[in-house]
């Protein structure tokens, strides 16, 4: 629904709220010259400039985390968790330390951006105007393209198209072939996973004991990120199962090898999005982002500072190393992106016609459908 139907719909009450908010000048008692006024004022085409020029970092992450999110309506209770995890320490904003999440609804009531449901079951529930969120959209993507220093094509660079869903392959192979132990800790041997690693497209190093690694899928703390990756995606699919401690190709698994079919790379980046969303829960919305600011050649520093903002530190994962390799590194390995090295900008990255595809696509990206099922990986 647009914002002139919800002004239509809103009691006066909060017509007048909003109206006084920006100092609309008209008749605070006649309901057709109140919505007048706030259209007027709110269709201003510098209204939404304004607005994103003046709100604090947090304001926008959680503007941000709205414009991503497939729900159409949202409960009380929804928006205070959403306000939570835009909430990052240590920023500096006096101004907005004491306000509570339900004090910031009601602010975001005021400023038009949230209005309650029309009906008897969605009167408690709060919406954003479609055409806001649109208009947010474009001027939050023009204020982010602004920071991103453009460069040209690198000698040389990196890519790996369908790469993954290839060694998927090989690796449901490799299980099919070998008889594979796993240890106490329910994880291959290192000569196995090393194994794995020579007869790979791409090659990563294995995880050495005693660091810290959590957070982005059920064997992320055992394997490497791509391996640990394919490996959650067999076992989600039921390609795979550990069978006491033995790992074995299933009988859906031997299917897949006698079909002679691929997975889809589509699959595999959304199962990724799926994955690595409890450590990085607006990650949908940072790969439309990377994928609007990188359809040339940009360096990676520029990325940090137009994106930085919007990345959370998890744990001991700081924004950086979110970006560089939880982000970055991933959707090189989805054949995403290409990363080439530049001798007077340092690494600089470019989106593949595929990946600049896929993250467009707000049906791929906003899908909900494996989310309670990865949840439980």
């Amino acid at each position: 629904m647009n914002l002139a139907d919800m002004l239509t719909y809103a009691d006066i009450g909060q017509l007048t709220t909003i109206a006084e908010h920006y100092d609309c000048e008209c008749k605070r008692n006649s309901k057709h010259e109140l919505i007048q006024s706030i259209l007027v004022m709110l269709n201003r085409r510098e209204f939404i400039e304004q607005q994103v020029s003046s709100c604090s970092a947090q304001d926008l992450r959680f503007l941000n985390t709205l414009l991503f999110d497939n729900r159409s309506a949202y409960s009380l209770e929804e928006l205070q968790a959403l306000i939570g995890q835009t909430a990052f320490g240590g920023e500096q904003e006096p101004a907005k330390k004491t306000e509570s999440p339900r004090e910031a609804i009601a602010r975001y009531k005021r400023s038009g951006w949230l209005f309650n449901g029309m009906t008897q079951s969605t009167k408690y529930l709060f919406q954003m105007p479609n055409d806001l969120k649109e208009r947010f959209r474009l001027e939050l993507g023009m204020m982010i393209r602004k920071q991103i220093n453009r460069t040209s094509e690198p000698q040389a660079y990196r890519e790996e198209q369908n790469l993954c869903a290839e060694d998927l392959l090989l690796f449901l192979r490799y299980i099919r072939d070998q008889d594979i132990d796993l240890n106490q800790e329910v994880v291959m041997y290192r000569r196995q996973q090393q194994q794995i690693m020579e007869m790979f497209h791409v090659r990563e190093p294995l995880v050495l004991k005693g660091g810290w690694r959590f957070g982005y899928g059920r064997t992320f703390s055992a394997y490497p990120s791509r391996l640990a990756l394919l490996y959650d995606f067999a076992y989600y699919h039921e390609y795979i199962s550990e069978d006491g401690l033995k790992l074995r190709l299933t009988p859906k698994g031997t299917e897949m090898l006698d079909s002679g079919m691929k997975e889809s790379m589509v699959q595999i980046f959304r199962f990724w999005l799926r994955l690595y969303k409890q450590a990085v829960p607006n990650l949908t919305s940072l790969v439309y982002w990377t994928s609007e600011c990188a359809k040339e050649w940009v360096t990676v520093t520029s990325l940090h500072q137009a994106l930085g903002w919007l990345i959370k530190p998890y744990f001991y994962d700081s924004a950086e190393s979110i970006l560089n390799e939880r982000i970055l590194g991933m959707m090189l390995h989805l054949g995403m992106i290409r990363i080439g090295e530049s001798l007077e900008h340092g690494q600089v990255v470019q989106m593949t016609a595929w990946g600049q595809k896929v993250a467009g696509k707000s049906s791929i990206l906003g899908s909900g459908a494996l989310h309670a099922s990865i949840d439980k990986l």
